[in-house]
């Protein structure tokens, strides 16, 4: 099969450019066209691959994940947004919120990362009103988001990709355990600090304390059993693990007390966004995900850091969950074994577990450092802007926060785990 031309990375390369620039130059008309936008470089990819190819594999391929991602990230969008789970608002302590965090650091092992942000969001920002702030989003989607699902293949797409070709159940909790460790200590520690400042500031600004209002309650409790029924999908083969994906969140939607999801203020938006925009992502990043693996022993990748590190930051600009996939493939295969063997993934003497570990804690960490990184930011980020939370746009998220918040993070990791 011939190499495909670099042009092709372009279309992919523009999409990614209208994303992080569309909302900055015009945001009503960005979010009125970007559904056209994405057709429109994605048609220029699929008409590549059909018309000049006659190669249509990788559109199929790039569908049917496609599919499993949205059947996964959409039902427990729906289902996580028919439970209601009220807290007292009112301003929490700099202590209260990072034990928030961390509980929802563990959850996202339980529930995946898109379960347990659904769920804990419209709570977050309930326990923080009158001073919730981009800060306290951002460090929600660092960890609940993205690094607090590293324990289980069910807390984060790539880890259950790596289940699904043959890395044991318990191997991420045994071997990504101290990477764990590590994000969520770091990450809770500096915003502990951060709101310990904030809090201060608010005192020596003579502001009065908000009085808490409400208390603890949980509505929607039915949907716990669409919940347990969805993650029991995850191990069922396709197509039968999106059958049932779908229809529990089918059931949540139609069973669900209308009342609970008005509570949420529950709407489509967010994962009607998420559909669009990575509708055109997934298309215009097939030829990506074949130049990659083609060019794997020009890039150097021969150590594990060097796995690490290109996984990391591919999957801040890809998808983090095919980023996983691709370079599993080429971990294996240049030890020569076949990503289709399960025996040979993590090798029978050990040797592929070093660069499985690798790849996996760069696809996991990584997928904090942008938007478009993880399926879970960009709902995160659309539910927080639908309460009225100012959010950064594309560079000042990456720039003014992930930035040097995760960059030290990556390199820790980097240098101690690997």
């Amino acid at each position: 099969m011939d190499a495909l031309p670099l042009w092709t990375l372009l279309p992919f390369a523009a999409l990614l450019g209208a994303i992080a620039v569309g909302p900055l130059l015009h945001r009503e008309g960005w979010e009125r066209h970007y559904p056209k936008v994405c057709v429109a470089l994605g048609s220029i990819t699929a008409l590549y691959f059909l018309l000049s190819r006659h190669r249509p594999g990788p559109l199929l391929h790039a569908a049917e994940a496609y599919a499993g991602f949205m059947a996964l990230i959409g039902s427990l969008f729906v289902i996580a947004g028919g439970i209601h789970l009220a807290v007292p608002k009112g301003r929490a302590t700099p202590a209260r919120n990072a034990a928030f965090l961390a509980a929802g650091a563990v959850l996202a092992n339980l529930l995946g990362t898109t379960g347990a942000a659904m769920l804990l969001i419209r709570p977050w920002m309930q326990m923080n009103e009158g001073r919730v702030t981009a800060r306290h989003i951002v460090f929600f989607i660092f960890l609940v988001g993205n690094c607090g699902g590293c324990l289980t293949p069910i807390g984060d797409p790539p880890l259950f990709l790596g289940y699904l070709k043959g890395v044991p159940f318990f191997w991420p909790l045994l071997h990504l355990g101290a990477g764990w460790l590590l994000a969520t200590g770091w990450l809770l520690g500096l915003f502990y600090l951060l709101e310990r400042q904030a809090a201060a500031r608010e005192k020596k600004a003579g502001l009065p304390p908000l009085v808490p209002q409400g208390g603890f309650a949980l509505r929607g409790r039915i949907n716990f059993l669409f919940l347990a029924a969805a993650i029991s999908a995850l191990f069922l083969p396709s197509p039968w693990r999106e059958a049932l994906l779908v229809a529990s969140a089918a059931a949540s939607f139609f069973l669900t007390p209308a009342l609970v999801r008005q509570a949420n203020a529950f709407s489509f938006a967010p994962v009607r966004e998420v559909a669009w925009l990575f509708a055109g992502i997934f298309v215009t990043m097939a030829p990506a995900l074949e130049i990659l693996p083609a060019h794997a022993a020009h890039l150097g990748l021969d150590t594990p850091r060097a796995f690490y590190w290109t996984t990391g930051l591919l999957s801040a600009v890809l998808d983090n969950a095919p980023t996983y996939a691709t370079f599993l493939a080429t971990s294996v295969g240049l030890h020569g074994g076949s990503i289709d063997t399960p025996a040979s993934v993590l090798g029978e003497v050990g040797q592929h577990r070093p660069f499985v570990t690798a790849i996996s804690l760069g696809a996991v960490f990584f997928g904090a450092l942008t938007y478009i990184g993880n399926g879970p930011n960009f709902m995160i980020k659309a539910v927080a802007e639908e309460a009225g939370v100012a959010m950064p746009g594309f560079f000042a998220y990456l720039l003014r926060y992930a930035a040097p918040v995760l960059l030290p993070l990556f390199f820790l990791a980097g240098w101690f785990l690997l």
